[in-house]
This record gives C-alpha cells, structure tokens and sequence, in this order.
C-alpha cells in the first residue's frame, strides 16, 4: 500500500464550515454539504478515492482524510510480440571477420569439429556397435592441393543427416555438441563428455575467412543417402543435394572442401603450411591426423651403358648398370606423433620423456634445469607441466618481456593461445615454459581470450606457487652447482620479482643469492648471513655499488669488517631497488651502510662525546668552507683508515642511485636535484691529515694551503664515496698542484741540469783557449830526417 496522506483541522483548517446555533449558546459545526452525506460523519465516509473519519481531540472536532493506491490496478493491454530479424550475410560477415584474429585458427576449428565427430561415434558405438560398421578406423586426414587452391579434410564420424545439415550448419550458432552433451547430461551420463570440444556453433563458419566456396559432403551411418551442403561467401542461402557420383561416396563421416580466396591460396595450400598448423593447434588431438606431404626416397634403377666412340655394339652385348637416384612422392604422413604426457600419472613418465616432450614442443636443443608435473582440483580443474629452461634469453628484450609464448593453453588437449600478456605468469616468470591444459575454461567464442578474470586469477595463484616450489627444489638439491646454474641465468628474474610481486616476497627472498665480505667468491644465501649474524646485530647491513671490487675496497665497510660484521655487496643495477622493497627479512631490517646515522651497537659514547667536542671546530670550519656542497660535517663512526668519506641522507638517493639515474637515457635533470640525497662528510678522528687540519683551523683558520687541502680531501672524498665529480678537469688541476707542491724539486729537476750541462761547456771552451798554440813547423819527432 502506498504511505497514508494524514491531515487534522488541528492542523490544516478546512474552507469554510458553517455553524448552527442551539439554546444553550453552543455551536454546533455543520457538515452537511454536497461533499458529505446526510447521516453526518459518524463512522466516516468515502468521496472519490478519499477516505474521510471523524476525530476527537482535545475538545476539539476534527476530520481525517486518508488516501491509498486502489487495490486493483488497470488491467495492462497485451501488446503484440515480435521476433528479431538479421539479415544473415552480415550476419555471417561479422562472425567471421569480428571473432577470430588470425585466419589460420580456420584449421584448428574444423579439426576440432573432426575430433567431435570421432568422439560422438566412439560413444554412441559402445550401445550401438553397428554405427561403426566396416568404414575403417577412427582418423582424420586433411590433404592440400596447390594446383587448384583447395584443401580437402576429411574425418570419419559420425557423419550427418539430412535433418542434421540443416539444423547444424544451416542455423547459425547452433552447436551440435552442445546439443549432444545436453542430451547425455539429461540422460544423467557425464562420463562421455570430456572429449568434445564445440561449444558455440560458429566454429565452421570461419572457414570463409579463407574460402570463397564450402563444399561438405557427409554420410552418417543411420542414413543410407548421402548429402552435399553448399555456400557460397558473402550469400544468405546455400544448398542441400543428394550426391549421386559412386567415386565421391563415403562409407562414413565428412568430407570438407575448401576453395580458397586468390589471396590466400598460395599460403594456405601449402602442404608445409598444413602440417605446421596442425602440430601448432592439434598435436595433442586423441585421434591421428594424417596430411599429404611430398616425400623422397632413393631408389636403384638398370641404365644401359653408352658405347664407346667409334664402335659399334649389338644389343645384345649392351651392358647394364645399377644407379641411385632420389625419387620424389606423395603420401600421408601423420603430423601428431607426439602425445600430451600431461594426461597421464607422473609416477608413469620417465624424466626422458619429459625432456623430449620441451624439446620439441619448444625447440629446444638443451635439456631443462628442472620440471614439474601436477594436476589441479577444486574450483578451477586443470593439468599442467611447467619447465625451468636449462639456458636464459639471449635476448636482452626477452629478459622482461611478459608475451615470450612460453605457456601454451590447451583446452581438451586443442591448443587456444601462447600470447599472454601476464594474465597466467607475472612479468618476472616470463622465462618458465609449459603447458596448461583445462577442459573447462571461460573462453570468449574465439577461443582466444579468457573471459571470467577471477578463474585466471586463481590459474595463476597456483601456477605460480607451483614454480617456487620447483625452484625451492632445485636450491634444496644436493647438486649445488645446478641452482648456481639457475642463479646465473635467471637471478636478475627473482629480484624483479621483490619489485612486482609484494605478493610473493615470503616465497622469492630465500631464493636471492649475493655476494658478502665474508663470502667473496661463493654466492651466500639471506639465511646463511642470519644465521651467521652476531647477537648484538639488529639489522642487515648491505652496500651497492657499481662492481665487487670497488665493494671489497670501499671506506663505508672499514668499521664494519674491522668488528666482524658481515655486509651484503650489491653489484648489479636491480640490486638496491629489489633490497629496498623487501625492507626486511626475518624481522631484521635492512640498512644502507652509505646512509647518515649508522648504530652498529657497541659505541662509546663518553669517548664519542668527548672526540665530538674536540672536532666541533673543525667541523664548523670545514662547512664553512665547503658551503652547500654538504649539509654538514661530523666525526665518523664507520672509518678506521681513510681521513674521510662522503655519505648520503636518510631518504634521498644513494651514490649507487644517483649514479643509475644519471645513467638513464630519458632520465629528468629537474628530478636528478630533487632526489639526489644531502650530502654529510664524515671525518676520521684518528687520520692524520684530519689531526694536520685540526691544528691549522686553531692556529691558521685562513691559510691558502690548508683551504686547498680541504677542497681536495671533499673531491677526493667524492670519488672514493661513488659519486661523480661535477668538473673533473678541475679536480685534475688541484691533484697537479698538489703533486708539483709536494715534490718541489725534491730529486732536482731537468733545468737545473740543463744549466749545469750549459756551464760546464762554457769552462771547457775557457780552459782549452787558455792552452797554448804550437805551430806544425814547431813540431819535432825524435825520428824527424831532416835532424840529420
């Protein structure tokens, strides 16, 4: 009922209401009107759809008026009831052009309607083993003819009636299997449907994405005629005869002709072209598929020899002679050979098997690392055999790339897809290949997309939890060297995975491997260095930088390893990035060794009070001579043997950081200042030139050489932090004019011999002209003859 309209004189006075006089000086209300009977208001009265009561309150009189919805409603008049009408070629036109994307899934639909075929005849022979009579054994053969442009399919099922041609292909999205299967689940028999695959009765219409003509020619076992159905592309009508041709008929099933279109008749007559669709789309059909393919053999063959020139030989004296020659023929070649080992009990498959099945199904020539064979129950059903390949990507656009096609989806063992764009494997599995088979997927008509997001949610949640567990495997192994193997190809995968996955990181974090100051050469475990950490240690200590040798060398670690404290090294780029998403492991959080404010727990802090206030000069000094190239300066608590080292803030960017950014080649300058991190110089107390400093700020705040000194040990201090110079070339002057101050002429240098080598010939020159002259004729021998 509708709400009640309630409304009282009390309230609301009514128009005009006359009043009658009596003796005693009492008025009495006078209601009587053409909208009130003559019996008054003593139980109320009904006027137009309005219910009228009398009430008393208070000394007052008052009317109450009430309306309500009429319990009966209008009768509604019966309108007249139409069909929708289409207009069947563009009907047809947008089934074939709008559902499928690749022409060549016309292959894969019609050897699906093949196998149903089979399937229905295995089936219904169980109760009527005359059905199968003598037409041969269950197959399907598709031949090619590049001469006249057809392709011919051939399957030998069930077959169809007249009747059945035209309520199946003459009706459009009208699926003869799924008739079939309603009709099985009503007889209450569910065993029998796990092979047929049809669902929507538009599958045989995608041959027109090839075809310019369908020729189907059908013979069923409870009809003693055979029929032909004809169409033509882009026509609303089609044709039904009886074949009458003794060479076409069939002893039973279906015969599929296909004219193609001009254009694609050179493709998809191509008898290669034939075999490789169906390996692609029905390799795994549980019925052979045999097509006809040009072979070779050699054959020996009798040739008469030539004789020799100028004789003459009798036919009879002909000798002959055998040749091997290569003979080319036809003949069916059956393209199925492999068999979907995932449908089979684990416990059956040798682990050859499983490596020959990923070799050929993914062209593979290297066996996988490790493999792993499970079936799935419950909400969503579906087998699967996932592969951790035995090599990475060469590829570097491959290393991150979620549409590898390295899962193929199988529904009934007839494959759908391999192009996922991270729907079943998120980005950082890309490399894992295999093969997910399920007989119940939501797919949309073409087979090609899954539709319902939560099935594929909980696909990938197991698929997923399933790959940890075969990598968990390999990392648990005796053989270590084969997750070291793994590590090497597809660590940097895992740690992409700390940065996509937050999901996951119980899972991906025991997994990572790196090197530590304890573990320089061998590859250590995040539970290894828990395991190995002192009882005072809080936290994980880690530092980034560009290679292991500038880790091992770097002044951040001296403390640290001088008090036995194990630090994480990261050398690859991904490293930091992954690190700072997991923040922590175990309940230890993890600390950059390069960052402000570093406790390693046992510090003296009377000692530390008392250095601080000796150096507070110095490093009030300091800062006013570096400006704003730091924040400030303090004393370090993390060096032992270099005089200084530069640190980032807490939340800004590392020098490892700052130095990837740098590195990016549509990096943002303007973001560049805005994340790069305030810089602290940390000095060491006990370093002499630190003590050398500390003296000169006393005693000569405003000497030259101690400024240059200071602007030299911060450049310095830049470069063996991590960070990049602002001018190199000004750097070079200053460690020039360091160098020629520190040498001064300290083993003499190359003028002063020059000089010394100039004088010295001067004297020699002096002391020869200072000799004295003798003539020739002055000259005497002892032996002269003229003496004589």
């Amino acid at each position: 009922m509708a709400p009640v309209l309630s409304r009282s004189l009390a309230t609301a006075p009514l128009t005009s209401l006359p009043f009658n006089k009596i003796n005693d000086n009492r008025k009495i209300l006078n209601l009587r009107s053409a909208f009130v009977p003559p019996n008054g208001l003593r139980k109320g009265f009904s006027c137009s759809g309005l219910r009228w009561k009398l009430e008393k309150r208070g000394g007052r009189v008052g009317v109450r008026c009430e309306a309500g919805v009429a319990e009966k409603e209008a009768p509604e008049t019966p309108g007249e009831k139409f069909e929708y009408q289409a207009e069947v070629s563009r009907l047809l036109d947008l089934i074939v052009h709008s559902l499928y994307s690749h022409k060549e899934v016309f292959l894969r639909e019609f050897v699906s309607n093949a196998s149903d075929a089979l399937d229905k005849l295995r089936f219904l022979s169980v109760t009527e083993p005359s059905l199968l009579g003598d037409a041969g054994a269950l197959e399907i053969r598709i031949k090619p003819d590049p001469d006249n442009g057809t392709i011919t399919i051939t399957d030998t099922g069930i077959g169809m009636t007249k009747e059945e041609l035209i309520d199946c292909l003459g009706t459009i999205a009208q699926s003869g299997t799924s008739k079939f299967l309603k009709a099985l689940k009503e007889n209450q028999d569910l065993g029998a449907d796990n092979g047929l695959i049809g669902q929507f009765g538009v599958g045989f219409y995608s041959a027109f994405l090839v075809a310019e003509k369908v020729t189907v020619s059908t013979k069923s076992p409870r009809s003693e005629k055979q029929y032909v159905w004809e169409a033509v592309a882009d026509s609303s009508s089609y044709v039904i005869r009886e074949e009458t041709d003794p060479e076409k008929l069939l002893p039973r099933g279906t015969q599929i002709t296909l004219y193609l279109r001009p254009d694609d008749k050179y493709e998809f007559s191509e008898p290669t072209k034939i075999q490789s669709l169906v390996k692609n789309y029905s390799q795994f059909v549980s019925f052979p598929i045999y097509t006809w393919q040009e072979k070779s053999r050699t054959v020996e063959v009798e040739e008469e020899e030539e004789p020799k020139e100028g004789e003459e030989a009798k036919p009879e004296e002909l000798k002959k002679k055998k040749k091997t020659i290569t003979e080319k023929y036809w003949d069916w070649e059956l393209a199925n050979e492999t068999k979907p080992i995932w449908m089979r009990n684990p416990k059956e498959v040798e682990k050859e098997d499983y490596n020959d099945f990923y070799k050929k199904t993914f062209n593979e020539f290297l066996d996988p690392l490790s493999h792993i064979h499970f079936t799935t129950e419950g909400e969503v059903e579906f087998r699967s055999i996932l592969y951790i390949p035995g090599m990475g990507p060469l590829n570097n656009e491959d290393v991150m790339n979620p549409k590898t096609k390295n899962i193929r989806l199988y529904v009934k063992r007839v494959f759908i897809s391999d192009d996922f764009d991270g729907e079943l494997f998120p980005r950082y599995l890309s490399f894992v290949k295999g093969v997910v088979d399920s007989d119940d997927l939501p797919l949309n008509v073409s087979r090609e997309i899954l539709q319902e997001t939560r099935i594929v949610r909980i696909m990938r949640k197991r698929l997923v939890r399933k790959t940890f567990d075969m990598i968990q495997e390999i990392s648990e192994s005796e053989n270590k060297e084969d997750y070291k193997k793994f590590w090497e190809n597809f660590g940097r995968f895992l740690k992409m995975g700390c940065i996509e996955d937050t999901g996951n990181h119980k899972r991906i974090t025991p997994l990572l491997r790196f090197y530590t100051s304890n573990s320089e050469e061998e590859l250590s475990s995040l539970d290894d260095y828990v395991e190995n950490m002192g009882e005072n240690q809080k936290a994980i200590f880690y530092l980034a930088t560009d290679s292991l040798k500038s880790a091992k060398t770097a002044p951040f670690l001296e403390k640290l390893v001088q008090k036995g404290i194990e630090v994480l090294y990261l050398v690859e780029p991904i490293d930091e990035v992954a690190i700072q998403n997991l923040q922590t492991y175990k309940e230890k959080k993890f600390v950059d060794i390069s960052k402000e404010d570093l406790e390693l727990g046992d510090d003296d802090e009377v000692k530390e009070r008392e250095t601080k206030q000796e150096y507070n000069l110095l490093c009030d000094w300091i800062k006013q001579q570096l400006g704003d190239k730091v924040a400030k300066v303090q004393v370090s608590k993390r060096l032992s043997s270099s005089p200084c080292v530069l640190v980032s803030g807490k939340f800004g960017w590392s020098a490892n950081m700052e130095r990837l950014m740098k590195a990016q080649a549509l990096g943002d300058t303007s973001s560049l200042e805005f994340m790069r991190g305030r810089r602290i110089l940390e000095i060491n107390p006990d370093h002499p030139i630190i003590k050398d400093l500390n003296a000169a700020c006393k005693s000569e705040p405003d000497s030259s050489e101690a400024r240059r000194a200071v602007d030299l040990l911060y450049d310095t201090a830049l470069i063996s932090s991590g960070f990049s110079p602002d001018s190199p070339a000004e750097l070079g002057a200053k460690i020039y004019e360091m160098m020629s101050m520190a040498l001064g002429g300290r083993w003499g240098r190359a003028e002063d011999e020059g000089e010394m080598e100039e004088a010295g010939v001067a004297d020699k020159d002096a002391a020869e002209s200072e000799k004295q002259v003798i003539e020739p004729s002055e000259v005497r021998a002892e032996t002269d003859p003229w003496n004589e």
